[in-house]
């Protein structure tokens, strides 16, 4: 493996393996158990939004993940305690809009600014929502980020064929009048622009694969890889077993 970028949010590599396998990682991010509101109760709503609306966008704001037990393997049963719940309040008054900032509670949203609803004069909105971890097979607010491959690029160039209208072609500015920029060589997206403006450019993928993950930041980028892969694991031993 080689690290290309690595920031909490982000991280870039390359490394020679499989797709299966590549794959693979990129469906078990989807088995990575994140925080994310999933009952609301409603008791005062007067705004323009009808409840289900409301407790829709509730539910897609990313929170700050907390280890908590999984519902259905709580010692609750699925009830609802301390072990698996966490409970959060937003009470409003207009006029304004209502953002993500206004919901207290031990879960903290990751960003203040994602707006739930706009409240006119003498309008309010009361509500209680219940926080509980979940997997992101079970629905889309219980993702933790962006993951996703393609096959790292290999560019051929006739130097004697280089001209302003090939380097131009490029949206990624990989080429330049010299040749190939080899530190941005995996911004290639293999959409071949250069090839069809230019006959003496050869674009074809290779057998390492890069591979991209972007953190809705409920956890990091690199925590996202390494629980991808301890999930990945886990079915493995289930498989063996079976």
């Amino acid at each position: 493996m080689k690290i290309i970028e690595k920031s909490k949010e982000k991280i870039i590599f390359i490394a020679e393996i499989d797709e299966s396998l590549a794959n693979a990682i990129r469906r078990s991010v989807l088995e990575i158990p994140i925080l994310a509101i999933d009952e609301v109760e409603i008791h005062k709503n007067d705004s323009a939004l009808y409840d289900e609306v409301i407790a829709h966008r509730l539910g897609l704001i990313p929170l700050e993940n907390e280890k908590l037990d999984l519902k259905n393997e709580c010692s609750c049963k699925g009830k609802g305690c301390s072990k698996c719940t966490i409970q959060l309040k937003l009470v409003a008054k207009g006029p304004g809009t209502i953002y993500s900032s206004a919901l207290k509670g031990k879960a903290k949203p990751v960003y203040d600014n994602i707006p739930i609803v706009i409240l006119n004069e003498k309008q309010e909105l009361e509500l209680i929502a219940f926080a509980s971890p979940g997997k992101g097979i079970e629905h889309a607010k219980y993702s933790p980020g962006l993951v996703y491959y393609r096959n790292l690029a290999e560019i051929k160039i006739d130097k004697s064929k280089l001209d302003k209208e090939c380097v131009e072609a490029c949206p990624h500015k990989i080429i330049t009048e010299k040749g190939v920029n080899e530190k941005d060589i995996y911004k290639c997206d293999l959409c071949e622009a250069c090839v069809e403006k230019c006959k003496g450019i050869e674009v074809k993928p290779t057998k390492e694969i890069i591979f991209f993950i972007e953190s809705f930041r409920q956890i990091t980028a690199e925590e996202i890889l390494v629980e991808a892969v301890k999930a990945l694991k886990e079915n493995l031993k289930v498989l063996g077993k079976a």
